[in-house]
């Protein structure tokens, strides 16, 4: 076995974008396994390292040279490698010389289209230290950067400007030049407190040598929960100071990573703000210091915010004080501003605002936000209908809900659009309906999200959605690729969750339609394209969420042939048909429908000298079950299922108008002796066009009644 040694590449640049920097990490790491995996290198571990400047991978024993590659090359065939005296060709020789051996050397294998010519051996594989920059040079050309950039006179091209690259093979300096950056054996530790290069004697001590001497701690992972512990242990001195109990810092898991990737050494430090800036509402106070400042904001054990916020600065001071005052400086004026915006809002009702949308655009084609805010008010005071809503709170809340998107504070704070909505429309003394109606209107706004809870907020946020997507997709701009401008995804699978998880039985394809007819442009094709595209999500959202029920793209097809009104409704198919596949005669009737379907198909064309026009197929099973003879019934099986479908149709038909799809397809199960019989038994297509068209009329009905819940032919088996 080849020996082996540790690798470590660290590429140093200037600061890397900080919501980036997790990805960029994992990218990197997975790039240097799958090229070290591809070359047949092996490694006993593989560790990356991420911080503001750096990205880095550790591989631990990995071997110093890739195994003998075996190698086996097809030459000419036999017969034109050597002529008809035995002699060799040029052809024959010229192969020989390609895989430097003699002629001789070569075999003989018979392959399908004769016998040729083969050459076997090996050669020795290459180097590690040959190998390493080029798997870290594709591995960092494939590093997902939307936007590279350039610096200085160098051609080369990455998310920011290169400033050194270490690349060490346990003791062996790995010599190449790779974004134009001559590699060494030294890396750089933080700015102020290390600024001078420091050498790295071996790989495995990178990590130690930069928190030691270089003020950097590398890992992620452990810079992340050295920012928890700074942030507790912070909390505990002030509170202490206090003399209270209970204190606790909001954090956010994307801020603490924002955070995470900003700084090479956090140190947590405590600051204070006024606190006649506690009357503001919550949400603009932790925007203000979360969102804007990067800070932590404080709150009692009630939940009640403190006039306090903790900030992790990216050194250790001589005089933390100064770092206090200095942020305690920076985040007063944008409370300031905030608290200013708050005052100078409320003396405008959101009433009066409405005017002002229609000199707003909400997009060239469709019209102003006004427009859109006259649409959505119609469709939503429908769905308000639908599912019990107070009509008349929708409509006011659809007429209120986009007038905060010009105000001083949403202006300044878009992330708090809806939120100060309702905020105003309570201070302007609309009902609380109203104004919970217009926050919720945005939900969800993202994967995960809560969904609007009460009635008015729900059936506004379904119309928000759907007139936003009938509008594009009647543009013809809808997502392409990677490409959505308008998440429209997102808005999708926001109606499908509020549909799904309030459990609204609406029927989707009508409010589309409604949506559409709304338009200013008008589409033939939009509404196809809408449900196709709503379509989508809806597999995608109930393979996740059923896969541990075994749920699969064909249990999907089966439901969606038979086109169920509304996305609730098709998961209670989905759900029930997987219970019924679960039954032990659910393979037998899966085989019988599909065989039911495929002879009542063929049967749609009649037979030579028969019928003379030919019948659609949908038209020619509703024939065929219009005239079932009883009388025409001769086989012992044939009666017998035809007497099971009589008995069960009664059943299924009471368990399908209440929904109940479960006992509705175990009724079908009941069926599977007489189903089994019938095709061991009686043979269809009998030369005796009377009997063979009650047949068929006779699996007309047992396809029907098949066909109710989902279309079982569209599954295997």
């Amino acid at each position: 076995m080849s020996a082996a040694r540790d690798f470590l590449v660290e590429l140093g640049t200037e600061e890397l974008p900080p919501k980036a920097l997790p990805e960029l990490e994992r990218a990197f790491a997975e790039g240097i396994r799958t090229a070290l995996q591809t070359a047949g290198l092996q490694f006993a571990a593989l560790r990356s390292y991420a911080a503001p400047r750096r990205l880095a991978v550790l591989v631990t024993a990995l071997t110093e040279q890739q195994p003998a590659q075996e190698i086996k090359r097809r030459g000419p065939p036999v017969n034109a490698a050597f002529d008809a005296q035995g002699a060799p060709t040029r052809a024959g020789t010229a192969f020989a010389e390609s895989c430097g051996v003699a002629i001789g050397a070569l075999t003989r294998a018979k392959e399908a289209k004769g016998e040729f010519l083969f050459y076997t051996g090996s050669k020795a594989g290459r180097t590690t230290a040959e190998l390493l920059p080029e798997i870290v040079s594709q591995s960092l050309a494939a590093l997902p950067i939307p936007k590279r950039m350039r610096w200085g006179a160098s051609d080369a091209e990455f998310v920011r400007p290169v400033h050194w690259l270490l690349m060490l093979f346990g003791n062996e300096h790995i010599a190449t030049r790779i974004l134009d950056t001559e590699s060494g054996t030294s890396t750089r530790g933080h700015r102020f407190h290390a600024p001078a290069a420091i050498a790295i004697r071996e790989p495995a001590l990178y990590a130690a040598t930069l928190r030691d001497s270089g003020y950097v701690l590398a890992d992620f992972a452990a810079r992340r929960a050295r920012i928890v512990a700074e942030v507790s242990a912070v909390i505990a001195k002030i509170q202490s100071e206090a003399k209270a109990s209970g204190w606790r810092a909001i954090v956010k898991d994307e801020l603490l990573d924002e955070v995470t990737a900003l700084v090479e050494w956090p140190v947590a430090v405590s600051g204070q703000f006024d606190e006649r800036f506690l009357a503001l509402p919550r949400e603009v106070l932790i925007a203000t210091l979360q969102d804007h400042q990067r800070y932590f904001p404080v709150e009692d054990s009630a939940g009640a915010l403190l006039p306090w916020f903790i900030t992790i600065s990216n050194i250790t001071s001589r005089d933390p004080s100064l770092v206090r005052a200095g942020n305690e400086r920076v985040v007063r004026p944008r409370l300031s501003d905030a608290a200013f915006f708050w005052e100078q809002d409320r003396k405008t009702k959101l009433a009066e605002r409405c005017g002002a949308l229609d000199k707003v655009t909400f997009q060239g084609k469709l019209g102003s936000v006004g427009d859109k805010t006259r649409r959505v008010q119609q469709l939503a005071a429908h769905i308000a209908s639908l599912i019990g809503a107070d009509v008349a709170a929708t409509t006011r809340a659809a007429e209120l809900a986009k007038c905060d998107l010009i105000t001083h504070m949403v202006g300044e704070f878009p992330e708090l659009q809806g939120t100060m909505g309702r905020y105003y429309a309570r201070a302007d003394g609309e009902p609380a309906a109203v104004a919970d109606a217009i926050a919720e209107h945005y939900l969800p706004r993202g994967a995960g999200d809560l969904l609007p809870s009460s009635p008015s907020g729900m059936s506004l946020a379904l119309a928000d959605k759907l007139d936003t997507l009938a509008g594009i997709f009647a543009i013809g701009q809808k997502p392409s690729g990677t490409k959505d401008p308008f998440a429209l995804r997102r808005a999708a699978i926001g109606v499908l969750r509020i549909m799904l998880e309030r459990k609204l039985p609406v029927a989707l394809r009508d409010l589309i339609d409604r949506a559409v007819s709304l338009q200013p442009v008008k589409s033939a094709e939009a509404r196809k394209e809408i449900a196709a595209f709503f379509n989508e999500r809806l597999r995608a959202l109930l393979l996740e969420q059923h896969a541990a029920r075994g749920m699969t793209g064909d249990v999907f097809d089966a439901v969606a042939a038979v086109a169920p009104s509304s996305p609730l409704d098709f998961e209670a198919r989905t759900v029930a048909l997987l219970q019924f596949l679960q039954l032990p005669a659910a393979a037998s009737l899966t085989a019988a429908n599909k065989r039911t379907a495929n002879i009542l198909k063929k049967s749609a064309a009649p037979a030579a000298g028969t019928h003379a026009e030919i019948v659609p197929a949908s038209e020619s099973l509703a024939l065929l079950r219009s005239t079932v003879n009883s009388a025409l019934l001769r086989e012992p099986a044939e009666k017998a299922l035809a007497a099971a479908l009589a008995a069960q149709r009664q059943p299924m038909s009471a368990a399908i108008a209440a929904q109940d799809y479960a006992s509705a397809l175990q009724s079908l199960a009941t069926l599977r002796g007489e189903v089994d019989s019938f095709f061991d038994a009686v043979m269809v297509n009998d030369p005796d066009i009377a009997l063979r068209d009650n047949r068929l009329a006779l699996l007309g009905e047992l396809r029907a009644l098949f066909t109710q819940v989902a279309d079982l032919s569209r599954l295997p088996g």
